[in-house]
């Protein structure tokens, strides 16, 4: 069983991701649905007010976390810029499935099949 994190999904991430995950019972809320001009700022606060794991296609969260020290919940960066809606399901369920109890407050970039966790 997986552990069902809270999410906040950044708009680049798509549609297909956040229904997959609110169909498996995960608590989401979809930065589409809230403000889809947010900054990345913007999107890290919120996420840390409602104690949210970011969903992100965009590695600017990188710099963010790492250079400019903001705080986070947790940011999940999906690098799979060639991928279609269902490639990117079938990846978020497989980090959830393998990693759900790890990701908690941790930076973790998807990228070349390969999961990266830090922090």
């Amino acid at each position: 069983m997986t552990t069902k994190l809270k999410f906040l999904v950044d708009v680049g991430v798509g549609r297909k991701v956040e229904k997959w995950l609110e169909e498996n019972g995960h608590d989401i809320k979809c930065m589409r649905d809230i403000n889809p001009k947010a900054d990345d700022s913007e999107i890290l606060h919120l996420a840390v007010t409602e104690d949210r794991m970011v969903i992100t296609m965009d590695k600017d969260f990188g710099e963010l976390v790492y250079n400019s020290g903001k705080l986070h919940s947790g940011v999940l960066i999906l690098r799979l810029e060639d991928s279609d809606g269902s490639r990117k399901v079938e990846v978020v369920k497989k980090i959830l499935s393998e990693h759900s109890g790890r990701l908690y407050g941790k930076f973790c970039v998807f990228q070349g099949e390969r999961l990266r966790i830090k922090g």
